[in-house]
């Protein structure tokens, strides 16, 4: 299999943001957002994902952090469905429930082709570490519509927010490493009756 890696960039009026990445990596991470709560939560993904991820991101925070957790959804999503490739070979499916003292999550992820978010994350708070919550939505959506996935986040209990925050976090790492593991058995065939994804 060759290497499952990608580099991204997305240049726009209000961003300009770089992410590389590799799927077959050990965590390394090193990200620059301005945004310090997205950045604690990346590297949730990287770490229990086994996701090599390098980001720098520079946005207009003057404003608010919007536009920059949107579109490095939008990056981050474009660099995962250049690196998945064709998806010969791959699961396709992951799943992972986490823990952290009260709160529990789980997600699902399937690597359709086609962009689905269902996000039932009541959080007990508007922010975190200064962070506006709402804006986890528009980063997952962006993700999904242009890493083309099917996308299953639940929250099923937790008071504290940063703990509901990072429970989705390293579950969806570790839904992702799942689904984007190769199986020996599928020798390269596609994980569909379709013949494509």
């Amino acid at each position: 299999m060759s290497d499952r890696v990608a580099s991204v960039e997305r240049n726009t009026l209000e961003t300009q943001i770089k992410v590389s990445i590799n799927l077959d990596g050990t965590g390394k991470f090193n990200c620059v957002t301005g945004v310090p709560f997205l950045d604690h939560m990346l590297e949730q993904v990287a770490r229990h994902g086994l996701i090599d991820l390098d980001i720098h991101a520079v946005g207009d925070l003057h404003i608010d952090a919007h536009h920059t957790v949107e579109d490095l959804g939008i990056t981050l999503g474009q660099a995962f469905d250049i690196a998945v490739g064709d998806k010969k070979g791959i699961k396709r499916y992951g799943h992972a429930y986490v823990p952290l003292d009260e709160a529990l999550s789980r997600v699902v992820i399937d690597f359709s082709g086609r962009p689905g978010l269902e996000m039932h994350v009541p959080f007990t708070r508007a922010s975190v570490g200064g962070f506006d919550v709402d804006l986890f939505s528009e980063f997952f959506h962006g993700f999904i519509n242009h890493a083309k996935v099917t996308l299953h986040l639940d929250n099923l209990r937790g008071k504290n927010t940063h703990h509901q925050a990072e429970t989705v976090f390293k579950a969806f790492g570790r839904a992702l490493r799942m689904a984007l593991e190769v199986d020996e058995r599928m020798a390269g065939q596609m994980p569909s009756t379709k013949g494509c994804l």
